[in-house]
Parts: C-alpha cells; structure tokens; sequence
C-alpha cells in the first residue's frame, strides 16, 4: 500500500471504532492526534477553546511562526505544508543564549523560549508538548493578540497544573487534560490544522 492508502484506511479504522461524538470541525484533529498515538482516549481529554479552530487556521493563512518547545514536535510538523502556507517553524531551546539566561535567572530553558516567542512579531502558533514550563509565561504576559496556543504536554510534574492554567487565562487554545500529550501528539495537531486548509496538501 502506498503512504497516503494507510493513512486513509487508518482514518477508516478510526472513525469506525470512535466512540465519543465529537463536533465536525474538531473531529479530524481528535482523529489524526489518535492516529499518532493508537489511544482513543484523547477523544475524551481534548479541550478546544470556543472556535479555536477556525482561529488557528486564520492565523497559519497569515504566515504564522509556528514555535515549538522541543526539536522533535518541530521535526514532526510538515515543512511542505508549513511552506504551501507561507509559515515558517521555530524552536529555540538549543540556543546557546537561551541556556545561558536560563541558568543566570534559576528558571528553565522553555521559560526563556516562551518569553523569546511571545516577543516575536506577528502571527504565532505556540506549541508545547513536552516541557509544560513553556507554557508558564502565558499566565502572567497578559493581554495577548495573534496567538494561538497547542498546550500538550506529557508527564508527572507540573503537567496537568500548567494545562489548567492555560485554560484558566482565556486564550485561543488546544488542551490534552491530563498527564498525556507528547511532541507527537503536539505535531498531529499542528499538522491536522493545516492538513484541513486549502492548499496545504498536493
């Protein structure tokens, strides 16, 4: 079988064996996420913000800077797609000035990327789905305009209590409640987002 006949036939699988009833225009986010991890029970534990959907896809058909916390969730997104899009990727956690500030405020490396990001111009498209820290700015940055946030991480510590805060500050967001997420499950997301705008697929 080709590529894209065992991606249709595992989006067949999926859809027959899903048993929540999930709204139209999340379904293939929650789809594609269970396709990259083979648990349906992210159908449950997903949270979409009121018409994060629709917003998300405004700001990726307006060149976005998609930023991610780790290599690996940037490594999964689809740089075609990105690229059909006009948006361009980002992950800043292996900058050497990042470690150095890092160390000198006692605070982590996600911290200083988040901050670094929300300093950026433009459109962006936070992605967070291993170091919940990353997420820990949006709490205090205020205000905040052209910004979309995917808050997944996964883990033990200060996982589920970043996640609840995310949701607590009002922004355009995708949340994984829980301890489960991943880098992984981050970039189905990112790509399930693109993957439904016109143009982003040949």
């Amino acid at each position: 079988m080709k590529p894209m006949e065992i991606e249709q036939a595992s989006m067949a699988i999926i859809e027959e064996e899903l048993r929540v009833a999930l709204p139209e225009d999340v379904k293939p986010i929650v789809k594609r996420v269970i396709h990259a991890t083979a648990d349906f029970s992210f159908a449950e534990s997903m949270v979409f913000t009121p018409g994060v959907v629709e917003k998300l896809r405004a700001l990726l058909s307006r060149s976005a800077t998609v930023v991610t916390d780790t290599q690996m969730a940037l490594a999964g997104i689809s740089k075609p797609a990105l690229s059909r899009l006009g948006c361009r990727g980002l992950c800043l956690m292996a900058e050497a000035d990042v470690a150095r500030e890092a160390q000198a405020r006692g605070v982590t490396r996600a911290t200083v990327c988040m901050e670094r990001a929300l300093a950026l111009p433009g459109p962006k498209l936070l992605v967070c789905g291993n170091a919940p820290t990353f997420l820990d700015p949006l709490v205090s940055a205020g205000p905040l305009t052209d910004v979309g946030v995917i808050g997944v991480p996964v883990g033990f510590v200060h996982v589920t209590e970043a996640k609840e805060a995310l949701l607590r500050t009002g922004l355009t967001c995708v949340v994984a409640r829980g301890r489960r997420g991943g880098s992984n499950v981050a970039a189905a997301i990112v790509n399930a987002l693109m993957y439904g705008m016109e143009g982003a697929r040949p």
